[in-house]
């Protein structure tokens, strides 16, 4: 019964609103949705719209958009009951230790871990590819050796040295944010506001000016036949789509992250978490509909998707290809800056908790920033991020986000007939309906990725429980 020791709603409650030894509250509700903006717009639409359309769904890359957005939505309604009512550092793990107990807290706060880390460091290799592309148009250039990932994995063949040292733009971006974030939250919201405001203005200018350059012919057939092989066009390459493209949604639930520095965080988090959802969903459509009509969708798997639609153009669009590359970069950024802000904040929960070692929960004396944890996830992030291919990182992304927010569902329902009394200032509408539908189509989005990326997931959770065993449940408060 150890295992399932659930924490105190009151002593939450308690935890959340310390003002004394808590972290500094300074985020309104616009800092709050352009957060989530600037989490949720990045990698999924400079990056992955094309890898996407190219190997898995074609013209409808639309469906694949629509399809994680209405389980965001399912999840994301969840997520703001939750973030309303516990307004606490720790998202989903801290929602599950006040429901279903230590072990099942401790499961998806390891994989929070592996979300977000892994999120920064996908992000920052995206990031490096248009830093590179940026700088090569200004005869800058930086060898090849030293900008992608010296390690690949190529199913049939296996694991493969590519002859590349390490990709250093990637590694540097994340170290400078994470040295931002130690400064503290009001200056990165502030950085952050920025550049999200920059990265819309691209995003819209690539619409509107794109729209008269649609060819309908390359959105026929809307739905490829599929190959022969599941997630390879028809149906299933829809779901595969969904299912790697759901990783451009990850950052609504980096929001609840923030809970402690928000300043009124029980009725601002909903706008947050449901506000950024709804605007970056309607953004990823229209930008997949227009990319996809000007390029045949067999040639958009390429690091740069949006600069090589305007080449499709001519000199009509010449102008908007530098800007759109600039818009890349700060958008991917902000990404980077919001995924590196979220995971020291899971470490140092589960550090008060006595599930970490307490080093992770000391705040800096003077920026009341956790800096311990974010130098340590700044190094590991960059580690990552040096090593390893896109590919790789961001299928680990997405089943890890996937099952975060499946358990996220599930205990809005089990916390509603447990616990019916708790005050709750947002309320997720139509139950048990929204619940179970969310946590269904995550999971059917998590069975259509592939094989090799639930083995990993296995491995990370394996390394997960041996920790929590040998550690965690000794040293927990709760024990």
């Amino acid at each position: 019964m150890q295992l399932f020791r659930t924490k105190s709603i009151n002593q939450l409650l308690e935890d959340a609103f310390d003002v004394e030894h808590g972290m500094k509250r300074t985020l309104g509700r616009g800092s709050l949705i352009t957060l989530g903006i600037g989490a949720i717009i990045g990698t999924g639409i400079f990056v992955l719209t094309g890898t996407v359309a190219a190997n898995n769904a074609g013209p409808a890359l639309v469906l694949s958009f629509l399809f994680s957005a209405i389980s965001c939505v399912f999840a994301g309604l969840c997520y703001a009951e939750f973030a309303s009512m516990i307004p606490i550092s720790g998202s989903a793990y801290t929602y599950a230790y006040a429901t279903l107990g230590e072990f099942i807290a401790w499961i998806i706060g390891w994989d929070l871990i592996l979300e977000y880390l892994l999120a920064a460091s996908t992000v920052s290799v995206g990031w490096s590819g248009y830093i590179v592309s940026f700088l090569h148009d200004y005869n800058i250039n930086i060898p090849a050796q030293l900008c992608n990932a010296p390690i690949d994995y190529i199913k049939g063949q296996g694991w493969i040295l590519t002859g590349s040292i390490l990709n250093f733009p990637a590694m540097f971006i994340i170290l400078f944010l994470s040295g931002l974030l130690i400064i503290g939250i009001r200056e990165s919201a502030g950085f952050n506001s920025v550049i999200v405001a920059i990265k819309l203005i691209v995003i819209l200018l690539f619409i509107g000016f794109g729209i008269s350059f649609i060819d309908t012919a390359n959105w026929k057939p809307f739905i490829p036949p599929n190959t022969g092989e599941f997630g390879h066009f028809g149906i299933s390459g829809i779901l595969r789509g969904a299912g790697v493209i759901f990783f451009a949604y990850i950052g609504f639930d980096a929001v609840s992250t923030a809970a402690q520095e928000s300043r009124n965080p029980q009725k601002d988090m909903p706008w947050g978490i449901l506000g950024s959802l709804f605007v970056c969903t309607i953004l990823y459509i229209l930008v997949s509909a227009v990319l996809t009509g000007i390029m045949p969708y067999t040639q958009l798997n390429v690091p740069a998707p949006l600069a090589l639609a305007i080449d499709q153009t001519g000199k009509a669009l010449f102008w908007l290809r530098p800007l759109v590359k600039i818009g890349a970069i700060a958008g991917l950024s902000s990404v980077i800056l919001v995924m590196l802000l979220g995971q020291p904040r899971i470490f140092y929960t589960m550090a008060k908790d006595g599930l970490l070692p307490a080093k992770f929960s000391k705040l800096h004396p003077r920026f009341r920033t956790p800096y311990i944890t974010t130098i340590v996830t700044g190094l590991a992030a960059s580690l990552f991020a040096g090593l390893l291919p896109i590919h790789i990182l961001s299928e680990l992304v997405s089943i890890g986000t996937l099952f975060a927010f499946v358990i996220v569902c599930l205990s809005i329902l089990i916390l509603r007939k447990k616990r019916p009394d708790i005050h709750r200032p947002f309320k997720t509408p139509w139950m048990p309906v929204i619940p179970i539908l969310g946590a269904g189509i995550c999971f059917a989005q998590m069975l259509g990725l592939p094989w090799e990326t639930w083995e990993r997931l296995f491995i990370w959770m394996a390394l997960g429980m041996a920790i929590y065993f040998f550690f965690g449940r000794k040293n927990s408060k709760l024990a």
